[in-house]
């Protein structure tokens, strides 16, 4: 693949103020959306083919205008109420093996607002929100700096932009958990997603936490909202400066544009880096991560816990929506955890079905029974005391995990377990004889630092609880 100069989302150096943003040409994008009006800014976007880098990889623009749609449509009953739009940035990052915001955050936090604003402004919507994890200290004062900067600037006209923090959950990351959140609530997920009830209605969403009793004196309202996460809406701003020619010259002809990725695991340097679409997994893994030891080889590779597993002959495989689909898997979050030969494959279906438990919010018993089920018949497994009799507990436990389900979660449990077990049935079958491989110690690689080739993890996940609290250490 032929190397290019890539406008980038990691700026090295870091953009210290506004007036060096503006120096690097920030700004552009805002100012080129204001000049095409609300319905060419989505226009663009549409025709760059951008898609959300959170994970699902929805196309940007039908987002967009979806929900300014909805936002002009007439309201529920005599139509004299109004929707209002709301554009919420995901900055809540807990995604396994995935550092790319907050790496973006420090970088370029002003090219992240820049983003929000544009997307405000195609939508209609006249106040936004970025939500951040209350931990992340570093990136929360950036973004906060950069908000307070471009509004003092001007840049931002009448947005009203404000950074919200949140809890140490994983379903803080969620969508509908985020706008809990940013309403007061905890991150229960709910059953309609954003573009269709957003922040702040005055119709039922939620399903669990009622609205205060009384007497509602507005017409029923739905506010639908977008939520795009920090590296869409920072690459939207890119997408408005250069154009979507420019973003269509970068990665396949569905995915363009670039990711950044995340390599960690047993690699010699962890890391995070901006790639092309496209390029092949086993070149991000030596480019971001440095490749493996000498002597060790690529078992498996998981993308976050969202998606199948991805034996090492897979290597080839291009990192672009497509080509990891036509691989049995997805892109997720371009979060890459990278295992050697060395590994146990059960050892790690085993702890990322603890993980997955343990952030289970409860509101849909068969996805917290059931996580709960697989972990505990994994465990025993791993430990070479398991009988066939709980391998058809977890058949069972995967193909029905799902039901009723609110969010995601228990969808990334069948994904991920299941594909496990079946591409590594030997270890499977070696665990039941009572023959496990040794253990590792594998834990699950939810990131608290990544910098200079060092990836430290979060001490105090192996401590949570299914309740959400923590065990004493």
């Amino acid at each position: 693949m032929p190397s290019m100069q890539l406008p980038t989302l990691l700026s090295d150096p870091p953009v210290t103020d506004v007036t060096e943003y503006a120096a690097r040409g920030g700004g552009a994008g805002l100012r080129r959306a204001r000049a095409l009006g609300p319905g060419g800014t989505i226009q663009e976007v549409i025709l760059s083919g951008l898609r959300g880098r959170g994970g699902g990889g929805f196309p940007t623009g039908r987002k967009w205008q979806s929900v300014r749609e909805a936002a002009q449509a007439p309201t529920e009953g005599d139509g004299s109420g109004t929707n209002r739009a709301f554009v919420v940035c995901n900055g809540a990052e807990g995604e396994p093996a995935t550092f790319k915001d907050r790496a973006i955050i420090r970088a370029n936090p002003y090219a992240v607002v820049e983003g929000v604003a544009i997307a405000a402004f195609a939508v209609g919507a006249e106040r936004a929100f970025i939500g951040i994890k209350e931990r992340f200290g570093p990136e929360t004062a950036r973004l906060a700096a950069a908000v307070d900067e471009m509004t003092a600037e001007g840049l931002l006209g009448d947005l009203t932009l404000q950074v919200v923090l949140g809890p140490e959950a994983y379903l803080y990351g969620e969508e509908t958990g985020l706008l809990q959140v940013i309403e007061g609530e905890a991150p229960l997920p709910r059953i309609l997603p954003p573009y269709i009830h957003g922040l702040f209605a005055t119709v039922p969403t939620a399903g669990w936490s009622a609205a205060p009793a009384g007497v509602v004196d507005v017409a029923p309202a739905s506010n639908p909202t977008v939520v795009n996460n920090v590296e869409t809406l920072a690459t939207a701003s890119l997408v408005l400066a250069n154009g979507p020619e420019w973003h269509r010259s970068l990665g396949t002809a569905e995915s363009p544009g670039t990711i950044v990725a995340t390599v960690v695991g047993d690699v010699l340097r962890p890391g995070v880096d901006e790639v092309p679409m496209g390029t092949p997994l086993g070149e991000v893994v030596e480019r971001v991560g440095g490749g493996l030891p000498a002597g060790r080889t690529v078992k498996a590779v998981l993308s976050g816990v969202a998606n199948p597993v991805l034996t090492g002959d897979l290597l080839d495989t291009p990192c672009s929506h497509e080509g990891m689909r036509a691989a049995g898997s997805g892109l997720g979050a371009a979060g890459f955890l990278v295992l050697d030969d060395t590994a146990s494959m059960v050892e790690v279906a085993r702890e990322l079905s603890r993980f997955l438990y343990v952030e289970s919010c409860g509101q849909c018993p068969a996805c917290k029974l059931g996580t709960g089920a697989i972990t505990d018949r994994l465990d025993a497994l791993a430990r070479g005391e398991a009988s066939p009799e709980d391998l058809d507990v977890v058949a069972f436990r995967l193909r029905t995990v799902t039901d009723g389900n609110r969010c995601y979660l228990p969808v990334q449990e069948q994904l991920v377990v299941s594909s496990i077990l079946q591409a590594f049935p030997d270890e499977v079958a070696e665990a039941l004889d009572g023959t496990p491989r040794p253990e590792r110690g594998f834990r699950v690689p939810k990131l608290d630092e990544l910098d200079g080739g060092v990836a430290t993890l979060d001490e105090r996940q192996a401590l949570k609880q299914p309740d959400w609290t923590y065990a004493e250490g």
